[in-house]
Order: C-alpha cells, then sequence, then structure tokens
C-alpha cells in the first residue's frame, strides 16, 4: 500500500473545499492550466470537453469553488431567467452544454458575460463542431472559444485516483489489489470511485479485509 500511495502524493493536486481533490495528469493537464490561468483569462468563455466519468465536471466544480462562479441549471433558468442571473453574476458554469440549455438562452448568457468582462466555463461531452448548433451567432461564438478535451485517464493517473480513495477511507490495500483491478474496469474516475464504495461496503459487511478474493467477489457480482 505504501508504494500506491506514494505514486498518488506524486501528482500535482489542487485542493477542494469540501470535496474532492483533482489529480493533474498528462490527461487533464491542458484544461487545468486554464484552470489556474483565472481569472487572467483573454477570452470570455472556454469550453471543456470528455467522455462521462473524465472528470470535466469534477474541475467545472472546483472552478465553482475558486471564482465563486454560478451553476446554470434549467430550474435555475426556469425560476429566475437569464437576464435576472446577469444582474447578479459575472462568471457562471453551464455544465452538459450541448443538452443542458436551449441555444437562445446560451448566447444571451455568453453576451451578457462577454459584455460585462466576466466569464463561462461550459462542460460538454463533445466539441462543438459535433452540436449540431442551427443558431448562427451561437455557432461563430463557439467556434471563436477555447475547447480543451480531457482524456481518458492512464493507468498511472487510476492508479493514483485508486490510492487515494482507498486512503479516504481508511482501508489498508495492496498493490495487487490495484494490479487486478486496472483492466477490469472502466476507465473513468467515476467507476473507480464507484467500485471502491462497494468494496469498502462488502468489506464491512463481511467484515474481511480488502484482499484480493475479495474484490474479485466483488467485480463478479456486477456492483449488486
Amino acid at each position: 500500500m505504501a508504494d500506491i500511495c506514494q505514486n498518488a502524493f506524486n501528482f500535482d493536486i489542487r485542493p477542494a473545499v469540501g470535496g474532492q481533490d483533482f489529480l493533474v495528469a498528462f490527461s487533464n493537464q491542458k484544461a487545468v492550466e486554464w484552470f489556474d490561468r483565472w481569472p487572467d483569462w483573454h477570452v470570455p468563455a472556454i469550453i471543456i470537453y470528455g467522455v462521462a466519468g473524465c472528470g470535466k465536471s469534477h474541475l467545472a466544480n472546483l472552478f465553482k469553488i475558486k471564482s465563486g462562479a454560478l451553476l446554470i441549471t434549467p430550474s435555475l433558468l426556469e425560476e429566475v431567467g437569464v437576464s435576472r442571473i446577469l444582474e447578479n453574476e459575472t462568471s457562471c458554469i453551464v455544465d452538459d452544454a450541448e443538452i443542458g440549455v436551449d441555444e437562445e438562452t446560451l448566447l444571451h448568457l455568453y453576451n451578457g458575460l462577454a459584455s460585462a468582462g466576466g466569464h463561462l466555463l461550459m462542460t460538454a461531452a463533445k466539441p462543438p463542431g459535433l452540436w449540431g448548433i442551427s443558431l448562427k451567432d451561437l455557432e461563430s461564438r463557439l467556434k471563436s472559444m477555447p475547447c480543451v478535451e480531457i482524456g481518458l485517464p492512464d493507468d498511472r493517473l487510476l492508479e493514483a485516483v485508486f490510492a487515494k480513495y482507498f486512503a479516504d477511507r481508511q482501508l489498508l490495500v495492496g498493490a495487487d489489489v490495484v494490479s487486478y483491478l486496472l483492466p477490469r474496469i472502466e476507465r473513468s474516475l467515476s467507476m473507480a470511485q464507484k467500485i471502491v464504495e462497494k468494496i469498502d461496503q462488502h468489506s464491512l459487511a463481511a467484515g474481511r479485509k480488502v484482499t484480493l478474493p475479495l474484490v474479485r467477489q466483488v467485480l463478479a457480482s456486477n456492483f449488486d
């Protein structure tokens, strides 16, 4: 376990207040550079995209903590409206931007923040060229934005994430457990967290330490 933890601590970490720390790796480094650069962005908006579980929403949450940005949701828009939001906010986040809000609203939000010298962070599963935008004004603005992909985590990052999740739960786990898990799971940070939660639950229920046989049982159970 000591070797696994050491690998985790060798990563650059962005601390989270009241949340999980974010490990910086090759797959997310360019996105993190934008996070670190704020508020000195030379553009009013950026897009971070990647498949589910890559960590983009996690990074957006850290941006929310750092900047005080407002997370825009459909329910908030319905209750308050974008014009009222722009009266009070200079930084906003739109998660799942390609499906989360309609095109007119997204354009209005972008224009308002840009005019006020504010900032907009958007996350998406795909780059904006694949969103199927029909509103030409919005399409042109999206094309002008920096668009940064977060790739799938590599083995080294997943190993560090497993080590951190196990350590957070005060579970002593051998290197053989993590080596067994790496080639057998969906390559996402969210899946790694889910698996550690299930392993912890099975360990507590059975009154057993986290060993390779127990981990095999958890994977074979399909997390039932």
